[in-house]
Parts: C-alpha cells; sequence; structure tokens
C-alpha cells in the first residue's frame, strides 16, 4: 500500500520559494506536490495566493484536463525560476538580471488587476482600498504565483536567499534570522540530521 503523500512543505520564509519547494525529497525519495491541476488548486488554497472562492469556481467551471494543463505550466514556471534563483541566490541583484526576467515579465503583463473601494475590514466604519483581479482564464491561476516572485525579487535582499546546507537537500529558504545566521531548511529535520552526523563524528574521533 502506498504511504500517503505529506503535506506540502511551507518552510521557505517567502511564498515564491515554497512554490520550489513543491519537489523534494523529504524522506529521500522525490515527491511531487504539483502533479495535477487538483494539486495545483489546493496547494494555492493551502497558501491563500487564491482566494476560496476562485478556486470553488475554477474547479467546477474548468475540466480536469485543462486544470493538468495550467498545473503543467505551473512546473514550467517553477523550473524557470529554479534556474533564476540557483544563479543568483547568495548575491545582491543588480540591473544586469533583469535580461533574464523577460519571462516573468510577459506572465505579469497578462494580470488583470485593478483596485475597489469596500468596507473597510477592520470594521471601523470607514472605507478602505482593496486590489482584486479579474479571473477570466483558468491560466490566470499562474499570475498570484508571478506577482510573488517578482516581490521576493523586487524587495528581498537575495543575500539572504540560500539553499540549505544538507547536501542532498534541494530546498531553498529566505533567511529572515536576526543575524542572517540560518542553515538549514529545518531544524526539526536536516539541522538534526547534521547535529547527529557531527556528533557521530566526534564519538569517532574520540575512540580513535
Amino acid at each position: 500500500m502506498t504511504a500517503p503523500r505529506p503535506a506540502p512543505l511551507l518552510i521557505a520564509d517567502d511564498v515564491s520559494l515554497d512554490f520550489l519547494n513543491t519537489i523534494a525529497s523529504p524522506a529521500g525519495a522525490p515527491i511531487e506536490w504539483l502533479a495535477s491541476g487538483e494539486d495545483l488548486l489546493a496547494w494555492l488554497t493551502q497558501t491563500g495566493l487564491v482566494p476560496d472562492d476562485v478556486v470553488a469556481a475554477m474547479r467546477r467551471a474548468t475540466k480536469p484536463a485543462e486544470l493538468d494543463g495550467v498545473a503543467a505550466q505551473a512546473r514550467d514556471l517553477r523550473e524557470w525560476f529554479r534556474s533564476f534563483v540557483r544563479a543568483h541566490k547568495g548575491a545582491p541583484l543588480t540591473p544586469a538580471a533583469l535580461s533574464q526576467l523577460a519571462p516573468l515579465n510577459q506572465l505579469l503583463a497578462r494580470d488583470e488587476r485593478y483596485d475597489a473601494l469596500t468596507p473597510d475590514p477592520a470594521g471601523g466604519g470607514g472605507l478602505a482600498l482593496e486590489t482584486r483581479r479579474r479571473w477570466r482564464e483558468p491560466t490566470a491561476l499562474l499570475l498570484p504565483i508571478a506577482h510573488a516572485m517578482a516581490e521576493l525579487i523586487a524587495t528581498a535582499d537575495f543575500t539572504r536567499v540560500k539553499a540549505c546546507e544538507n547536501p542532498s537537500c534541494t530546498l531553498v529558504f529566505h533567511d529572515k534570522s536576526h543575524r542572517g545566521g540560518r542553515r538549514w531548511c529545518s531544524m526539526a529535520v536536516c539541522g538534526n540530521r547534521a547535529k547527529q552526523a557531527a556528533h557521530r563524528h566526534r564519538v569517532k574521533a574520540a575512540a580513535s
């Protein structure tokens, strides 16, 4: 009997990097969390990138095969962004990087976001300005992911974008620790493994 797939990993401190981590090998064997359109909808719901009512409407109005096609586009987008992050992590971004970002700008140009005045969600009796998006087609599901990527590129200190120091781990994260000393995707996983390995090495060295 196949073991149930674990929940997607949301440990990167940035949703666009969590998107890169939707394929990983936390227990040795690779796990793909975006294998289907339904997987994509579930991940967008879990991360809050797409409102629940929009996900429900997409599920009702779109054929599964069409959603599967959008998931395939999401995987392509993920691997393109992985190449960019791997090339630039750990160093400041410069304007020269813009030449590599044409695919992302092309995707962002398809966005149909607009502002609308709404009642104050805090309940203060006033008004608030809310950004909304028109969801005209299933591929619009890629747009909040693209926006999250652009937000990271435009605002993050890329010297703090890191890969886990465990050589067998593929996970990346945004180091938001005070001193910038985060080394592991998760102390509960790779951090503890590294500590155990170091302890075994010390015991072996002391015994020799």
